[in-house]
């Protein structure tokens, strides 16, 4: 399959950003192991901190991929916009989250884009990405 990762907002800080939360370790970094794990899968990857641009991906996407995994950071808390993107989209989404955002504070324990995902995996770290990878591999 070929699938698409895409990460929001200041995903691209990740290695950076509050470890104490999110990890040493930088997207790329993890995206090089991703590719090693799930070999039977073409992975692309990319990231913005603009939601227009995220939805312009979306959009081009449908004709491209089979999946796409998403970890929209904060938009998946504000974004009506990317919510109704997904659902025009005729390629399932699965959505990650990197901390487990019904324990964090009460504006992110809500999801708007999650409502429009066939999966959602929060709170594994890392791991989600592989969970939501894995889960795709099942279908």
């Amino acid at each position: 399959m070929k699938i698409l990762i895409i990460n929001g907002p200041n995903l691209n800080l990740l290695g950076k950003r509050e470890p104490e939360i999110y990890g040493n370790t930088s997207f790329e970094t993890y995206f090089e192991q991703l590719k090693q794990r799930f070999p039977q899968h073409e992975l692309d990857y990319y990231q913005s901190n603009h939601e227009g641009y995220i939805i312009d991906k979306l959009q081009e996407a449908d004709s491209i991929y089979d999946a796409i995994v998403m970890n929209p950071g904060a938009y998946a808390h504000t974004s009506i916009a990317i919510a109704d993107c997904i659902r025009s989209i005729g390629i399932p989404v699965v959505e990650v989250h990197i901390s487990d955002i019904s324990k964090r504070e009460p504006y992110r324990r809500h999801s708007f884009t999650a409502e429009a995902c066939v999966n959602c995996f929060s709170g594994f770290g890392m791991g989600s990405y592989d969970k939501a990878l894995e889960s795709i591999s099942t279908k």
